[in-house]
């Protein structure tokens, strides 16, 4: 049986004030949620100080006469309100809606009637609905709350955190202080609006940071982040970068030859190389010797089989160029010295080589040019090619070599015509290189004896690609190529990257006759 909560004379709440729950007599704390009833005043009555009837007048308004065209009379203070009566239900049964809009007239802050625009839906100005004029439409203030009294803290439970104090007016600034922070932005070339710069998240401090030490002398560093060293492998060691190897782009220049080679920007590497020398004959008069060599893509270490032609053939001309040896004679045996340096390299093998014995050897082309003595003197043996360059552009150009190639051969018997046999697909197929594997060694050799100046470009079919006639390779040659052998040959290798560079360039330059009578190797 439940029994009714009773509350004793001078309890101040019949109720908690917290969660409502009924008290009983002598309770200091409620049972339900814990609230202290101690510290709780005692419970105000309520007086309303306006009546919420529609129409009623403040109760501090002075008292006027009545509107006689108003119906309603202001209601007592305290009365209930009287609401609009609910119309009887519909023949659905569903009971009509307690107050419309239309019932009540509205105003605004000033007791006027509200615009029509604001005037809710459906509500119109009904005679009699305005309040008396000159009445007193201000509300009372309030009464002031009483102050709540302090109340001891609870044992166990921390205070509340006090609110920070409202922040005071700013400290005046020190003179002293303001000048010395302007002379010091002075110093470091900040102005009157500028601000030190922030350094962004991750980035050290420019101004603090520890300066990273030098490198040891003959370090290779990146050259994309130019601060990690370059590991064995190619590869930088902070970033990651792949750094262009060495072979990638090459220029050399002696004083009567010069010469450029570029891998081009379709393969991975450049199996192109060349040498460029200069030695005296024993009469003194100097010799000026350029050897090109292409490594065969199709066979193994092409690569390594170009550069060891080009140096074998480079120090027998220059080995034989003194000892009163004819040139022409001097570059066949330069061509059979660079063709038994590349079939040693296939007698010395690899890895590769010693797990599959299908691989062809390495292999390459060689073309080279001696102009010593007043002679001109080509050798060669593939598809490399050697031109002629008259300095008077008026006088027809000249090729100085003949391909050892499919479409040379279709020209040669008559089949085809040069046009017809290098439009086809085997056109490049060669069909003699340096290699242990080639067919039988031929060098071709010639000597001539220009009786104008000119020069003799010597290249790759990297170039020649891109101006396979002799008059496009004229055009393509600068004017000034007899006293600036460097800048023409750079221009050359960039007239094949212009025009695609499908393939490896390689490019020797040498002005005839020989303009320097100074001797030396390189």
């Amino acid at each position: 049986m439940s029994q009714m909560h009773q509350v004793t004379p001078g309890s101040p709440w019949p109720t908690c004030p917290s969660c409502a729950e009924p008290l009983e007599s002598g309770d200091l704390f409620c049972g339900a949620c814990g609230y202290d009833l101690s510290a709780v005043h005692a419970q105000q009555e309520d007086h309303p100080t306006v009546a919420i009837s529609p129409g009623a007048a403040s109760p501090a308004a002075d008292p006027a006469p009545a509107s006689p065209a108003s119906p309603a009379s202001p209601a007592p203070p305290g009365a209930p309100v009287e609401w609009p009566e609910a119309r009887e239900v519909d023949s659905a049964d569903v009971p009509a809606p307690v107050h419309l809009p239309s019932d009540l007239a509205g105003t605004d802050s000033a007791d006027a009637e509200l615009p029509a625009a604001a005037r809710p839906l459906g509500a119109e100005h009904t005679p009699g609905s305005e309040r008396p004029p000159g009445a007193d439409h201000s509300v009372p203030p309030l009464p002031d709350a009483p102050p709540m009294p302090d109340v001891p803290p609870m044992p166990g439970v921390p205070p509340a955190p006090q609110a920070p104090a409202a922040p005071g007016p700013d400290p005046a600034p020190d003179p002293a202080a303001a000048a010395a922070a302007a002379a010091a932005a002075a110093a470091n070339g900040l102005g009157d609006f500028d601000e030190p710069s922030t350094p962004s998240r991750g980035t050290p401090d420019p101004r603090t940071a520890t300066p990273t030490p030098t490198p040891p002398a003959g370090t290779k560093l990146c050259v994309a982040c130019r601060a990690g060293r370059v590991d064995r492998d190619g590869y930088c060691e902070r970033c990651g970068h792949a750094q262009p190897r060495e072979r990638d782009h090459m220029e050399q220049e002696l004083d009567a030859v010069a010469a450029v080679s570029d891998r081009g920007l379709r393969h991975h590497r450049n199996e192109d190389a060349f040498a460029v020398s200069a030695t005296a004959l024993p009469d003194g008069s100097p010799a000026v010797v350029a050897v090109v060599c292409d490594g065969v893509s199709s066979a193994t270490r092409p690569d390594e089989a170009s550069v060891a032609a080009a140096q074998a053939a480079n120090e027998s001309l220059l080995a034989a160029l003194p000892r009163e040896v004819h040139p022409q004679q001097a570059m066949h045996d330069a061509i059979i010295a660079a063709s038994e340096a590349v079939n040693s390299l296939a007698e010395q093998g690899g890895p590769a080589a010693e797990h599959d014995h299908h691989q062809n050897a390495p292999a390459c082309t060689i073309v080279a040019s001696v102009v010593a003595g007043g002679l001109l003197v080509v050798g060669w043996v593939g598809d490399s090619r050697a031109y002629w360059i008259p300095a008077d552009r008026s006088i027809p150009a000249a090729r100085l070599t003949e391909d050892d190639s499919w479409a040379a051969q279709m020209v040669a018997a008559g089949l085809m015509n040069e046009a017809e046999a290098y439009a086809d697909e085997r056109a490049h197929a060669i069909t003699g290189w340096l290699g242990a594997d080639a067919y039988e060694l031929e060098p071709h050799t010639a000597s001539f004896k220009p009786d104008r100046p000119g020069v003799v470009v010597v290249c790759t079919d990297g170039l020649w690609n891109y101006a396979e006639g002799v008059e496009e390779m004229s055009a393509a040659v600068p004017a000034d190529a007899g006293s600036r052998p460097l800048h023409s040959a750079q221009v050359l290798v960039g007239h094949a990257l212009d025009g695609g560079g499908h393939d490896n360039v390689t490019v020797a330059v040498l002005p005839f006759p020989v303009a320097s009578p100074g001797a030396g190797s390189a």
